[in-house]
């Protein structure tokens, strides 16, 4: 199945069909990539996605050859070519032999509102990515994690690192919340997502401590909410952890971070011009 959705998509500045596109341009040398969320034809906090992806080229020691404007008109061309105003793109800076750039509109999934009002269900994972700071593409560790969280029937899986600490969802990062203290992953143990950084920053607008600390696993009980952040789930309450249930979705302190980042949304979508 390819990963490629839209009628159209772009190699280097090329517009190609849909059919011509080749999956296995995800398994050739090393790829560094994005996956931003377009609304009203227009990518959500694409500034702070350009700056993880210079981050990410920091660690692997690789270097990205267009600028944040040429990057921002690809997008446009993109919306533009395929007449789609609503989805996630992901564009990919794919090195090997030639180094090819390529964006697409990818399958993405946006939860129903019935989710933000009951939370959903995880799994633990107990596994480590080998950059955790650097989004790489590793297809055999995402392999490996869906089809754990197929076998249970969850929204998504928590991984817990080598000494049994809690570190980041397979596709999202992972808060908890204790009172009105905010608790996640350290930045070094984790990706650190976009979604994650407004988070941290509203909880500190809205006069919420935000904690960055080791969590073991086992100690998961003992917090009064949990949830998911993520380019695609936004801010999504936590029911069940294995066995473990919560009432997440009735927690003031995670309905009042929720508002204030869909808020945050708006304000960005509405402020963002295609120059």
């Amino acid at each position: 199945m390819k990963e490629c959705l839209s009628e159209f998509f772009l190699y280097k500045d090329e517009i190609k069909k849909k059919e011509e596109f080749e999956d296995n341009i995800l398994n050739k040398g090393k790829s560094i990539y994005e996956v931003i969320r377009i609304i009203d034809g227009k990518p959500l906090f694409l500034e702070p996605h350009l700056k993880r992806m210079e981050n990410s080229c920091k660690i692997t020691g690789l270097k990205i050859w267009l600028t944040g404007d040429e990057i921002k008109s690809r997008i446009k061309k993109l919306v533009e070519v395929n007449k789609v105003y609503i989805g996630n793109i992901k564009i990919i800076f794919n090195f090997s032999r030639e180094n090819v750039f390529v964006a697409y509109f990818s399958k993405h999934f946006y939860p129903p509102q019935k989710y933000y009002k009951t939370g959903v269900d995880t799994i633990f994972f107990h596994g480590e990515r080998e950059d955790p700071n650097a989004k790489v593409i590793n297809t055999a560790f995402r392999e490996k994690v869906n089809e754990k969280i197929k076998e249970n029937n969850v929204f998504e899986a928590i991984l817990v690192d080598n000494s049994g600490n809690i570190t980041e969802g397979s596709k999202s990062n992972i808060f908890m919340i204790k009172g009105e203290k905010v608790i996640t992953a350290p930045v070094g143990d984790v990706l650190p997502g976009v979604t994650r950084n407004i988070i941290i920053k509203i909880c500190s607008d809205i006069g919420f401590e935000v904690m960055e600390k080791k969590i073991n696993y086992k100690q998961i009980e003992k917090f009064d909410a949990l949830f998911i952040s993520g380019t695609s789930p936004k801010v999504l309450p936590i029911k069940k952890v294995e066995n473990i249930k919560f009432h997440s979705s009735e927690n003031k302190v995670l309905i009042s971070i929720m508002e204030a980042y869909n808020h945050e949304m708006e304000s960005d979508i509405k402020s963002f011009i295609y120059s």
